[in-house]
């Protein structure tokens, strides 16, 4: 490399990370850990970003404050990030539905690399009711936001396998209210992208009191989820284990997946190389939210899962994710 593109390509990184450091958003800090069974689990210096797209935020993307993320329904507690799906504006109730992604220190996103590895995350759904969906995932996004204007302190660079923004790999870990939940692999082959998924709910396979407010997991009080990719090198299942009163209750497991999007190996290789945790909160005026809650999916019916009947029956509708960790399996938890 000659000396003087050596300089361009110093420099270029130099004010990439002062872009980053400069960022004026005022990111809530939310404790994460990441675990080895050797080791323990090591405290991370994360925070949480509202997506670029957030419309009841007053300042724009990569400028916002405290006041923006409250004006979203989003709070932080120590470990704890707790999401509202309406908020007040204007002198009334509105949907705020907001998206939020994990940041490293450096202002760039998590990348989770979890071939191999598990994640635990302890969950409150009891406000969640039919129709609502308190979601965690992992998006294939880039750690810097794709080089968009903020990159990724300015929450941009967002994608899925339902090709908003753009196509890529999805991995749905929890998709769920206080009435039922999925957990759905959504593998890409390029711009093919599986948007059905190769899901696991408990009550859809005949399991109909697996997850349900006073059920075997109670989900009017908070548990913790475990959520393991085994393989190694290769994916080959996912395991789901639930925690509740320190006793373990098996979830279910994933081991086949749609092979014409790359099935359950494009998923671990997508794990492999670094997913980025992303959470909401939003119901579904096309389909009340059926596809994961009535039906043959759960108990829930249509009238009472519509938007309107939600807003007004469950204001407060609500979800908190709480102790996230990931790292070796087994390494998470201590029952």
């Amino acid at each position: 490399m000659s000396f003087k593109l050596l300089c361009a390509s110093l420099v270029g990184s130099l004010l990439t990370g002062i872009a980053a450091a400069q960022s004026s958003e005022q990111h809530p800090p939310l404790t994460t850990w990441t675990c080895t069974t050797s080791g323990g689990c090591v405290q991370q210096n994360t925070s949480v970003v509202l997506d670029k797209d957030s419309k009841y935020a007053q300042g724009s993307a990569g400028s916002r404050t405290a006041d923006d993320y409250a004006a979203m329904g989003v709070s932080t507690s120590g470990d704890a990030v707790t999401m509202y799906h309406y908020v007040q504006s204007g002198g009334a109730l509105n949907p705020a539905s907001p998206r939020i992604y994990l940041l490293d220190s450096n202002g760039q996103y998590v990348m989770m690399k979890l071939l191999n590895q598990e994640f635990s995350v302890d969950v409150d759904y009891s406000a969640v009711p039919c129709g609502e969906n308190g979601a965690l995932y992992l998006s294939e996004m880039a750690a810097d936001g794709g080089g968009s204007s903020g990159g990724a302190a300015a929450g941009q660079g967002y994608c899925d396998a339902q090709c908003q923004g753009f196509c890529c790999n999805e991995m749905d870990i929890l998709e769920a209210n206080a009435k039922a939940n999925a957990m759905t692999p959504h593998p890409c082959s390029g711009n093919n992208c599986d948007k059905a998924g190769c899901g696991y709910n408990p009550y859809a396979s005949g399991q109909r009191n697996l997850w349900a407010t006073g059920g075997t997991v109670d989900t009017s009080k908070p548990f913790t989820v475990v959520t393991q990719f085994q393989g190694s090198g290769t994916l080959t299942q996912i395991t789901r284990v639930y925690i509740q009163n320190g006793q373990r209750i098996n979830g279910g497991t994933i081991s086949s997946c749609n092979g014409a999007t790359g099935g359950l190996a494009g998923m671990g290789q997508a794990l492999g190389r670094g997913m980025v945790l992303a959470m909401s909160i939003w119901n579904d005026a096309a389909q009340q939210m059926s596809w994961l809650d009535a039906g043959n999916n759960g108990p829930c019916s249509i009238a009472e899962s519509t938007p309107s009947a939600i807003q007004s029956q469950h204001p407060d509708t609500h979800v908190t994710f709480s102790n996230i960790r990931w790292g070796d399996i087994g390494s998470t938890t201590q029952a």
